[in-house]
C-alpha cells in the first residue's frame, strides 16, 4: 500500500500524518491487511441502486458480496474499534427494503455489538409519487467489545436550556446541565449532499455546500467528522471501503488521524488526492460542523409561493 504524508498548513499547530488512497477493489486490498489494525471504519456502501459506479443485482446477491467483505472488516477492526456503516434503501419494483436491517444481520452474525441506530435527517431530496418522499438515512454504529472509545465531550451540541437547574435532591439549585454542551442524541440533522442537477439547482442552496464534486452521493464530511471525533483519539486509523471522493478521509486528516481511503473508480480517487492536496494547503472549503442549515428567506424568490397557485382551492394551504 503506497502511504502518503500529510501535514497541515498550519504554523500554530502542524500535524504530521499518513494516508493511503487506494484505487482498487475493496476486497482484495482487505485481503492483504493485517488484524486488529484499523480504529474506525466509516462509509457508505453502494445502495445496489444502479448508479454509474455499481452493477444492480438482486437483492440477494448484493447482501452475499457485502458479507464477504464485511467478514475483512471485522477482522482488521482494532478490539477498542467501530464501524459506523450509513445506507438507505435499496428500491426495487416500487417495494422498499431498509438496508440497515439486512446489514445489522451480518455484522451480529460476526460477533459485533450495535451501540446505536442513528437517524441522519435531511431536508432535501428526490420527490415520491407512490409513497412519502424519503428523507432520513440510518449510521448503524457498532463496537467490536465492549472496551470502545468513545469521547462524548468532542461531539456535544449547545444546550437548549443552558441555565436549567436541579429543582429537587441533593443537588436543588445547581446547574443541571453541561457546559461543554449536550448529547447530541442519535437524530442528526445535516444536510444531505445528493448532487443530483433537477434537486439541488437552486443557487443559495448550492452556496451552502463547498464540497460540491462529481460524485453523485458524496456524504458531507461533517456527518463523518462527528464519528471520528467522537470514536477515535488523535493519531488513530480511519478506513473508508467505499471512499467515493474521500471524505472520510478528510474528515479524518482534518482532525489529526490517519486514514487509508479504497475505491474502485480511478476517477474518485484522483478527486480525493486533489483534495487532500487543498486541505493540506489550507484552501478546501467544506461546510463548518455544527454550522445552522440554511433557512430561505420570504424574499428568495424560490421560497415564495408563485402567483399561479395563491387562489388555488387547495384547502386553504397557501392562503
Amino acid at each position: 500500500m503506497d502511504f502518503r504524508s500529510f501535514q497541515s498548513s498550519s504554523v500554530i499547530d502542524p500535524i504530521k500524518l499518513q494516508y493511503a488512497i487506494v484505487n482498487s477493489d475493496s476486497l482484495t486490498v482487505l485481503k492483504s491487511m493485517q488484524n486488529d489494525t484499523i480504529d474506525l471504519i466509516m462509509s457508505s456502501p453502494p445502495y445496489n441502486i444502479g448508479k454509474a459506479y455499481e452493477e444492480k443485482t438482486s437483492i440477494e446477491n448484493y447482501i452475499e458480496t457485502q458479507e464477504e467483505i464485511i467478514s475483512h472488516l471485522v477482522r482488521v477492526l482494532s478490539d477498542t474499534g467501530s464501524i459506523c456503516w450509513q445506507v438507505g434503501n435499496y428500491v426495487n419494483k416500487g417495494e422498499v427494503f431498509p438496508l440497515d436491517i439486512f446489514y445489522y444481520e451480518i455484522f451480529k452474525k460476526h460477533g459485533l455489538q450495535l451501540r446505536n441506530r442513528i437517524i441522519w435527517r435531511f431536508g432535501h431530496g428526490l420527490h415520491a409519487s407512490n409513497r412519502f418522499s424519503g428523507r432520513y438515512e440510518t449510521i448503524l454504529w457498532f463496537t467490536k467489545t465492549d472496551d470502545y472509545t468513545f469521547n462524548l465531550d468532542s461531539v456535544r451540541v449547545p444546550s437548549k436550556y443552558p441555565g436549567k437547574r436541579h429543582f429537587k435532591g441533593p443537588k436543588k439549585g445547581q446547574l443541571s446541565g453541561n457546559p461543554l454542551g449536550k448529547n447530541p442524541s442519535d437524530i442528526w440533522t445535516t444536510i444531505k449532499e445528493d448532487w443530483d442537477s433537477e434537486i439541488w439547482d437552486i443557487p443559495n442552496v448550492k452556496a451552502n455546500h463547498p464540497e460540491k464534486t462529481v460524485h453523485p452521493c458524496q456524504f458531507p464530511v461533517e456527518l463523518v467528522e462527528r464519528c471520528v471525533l467522537a470514536l477515535t483519539n488523535e493519531n488513530d486509523w480511519v478506513m473508508d471501503p467505499f471512499a467515493g471522493v474521500g471524505s472520510t478521509s478528510i474528515a479524518a486528516l482534518k482532525n489529526k488521524r490517519n486514514t487509508i481511503c479504497i475505491d474502485k473508480e480511478a476517477e474518485y480517487c484522483e478527486m480525493a488526492l486533489e483534495r487532500i492536496k487543498k486541505l493540506e494547503q489550507g484552501f478546501l472549503k467544506t461546510r463548518p460542523i455544527g454550522k445552522k442549515i440554511h433557512q430561505p428567506s420570504i424574499n428568495d424568490k424560490v421560497a415564495a409561493v408563485p402567483n399561479e397557485w395563491v387562489n388555488l382551492d387547495i384547502f386553504g394551504v397557501y392562503k
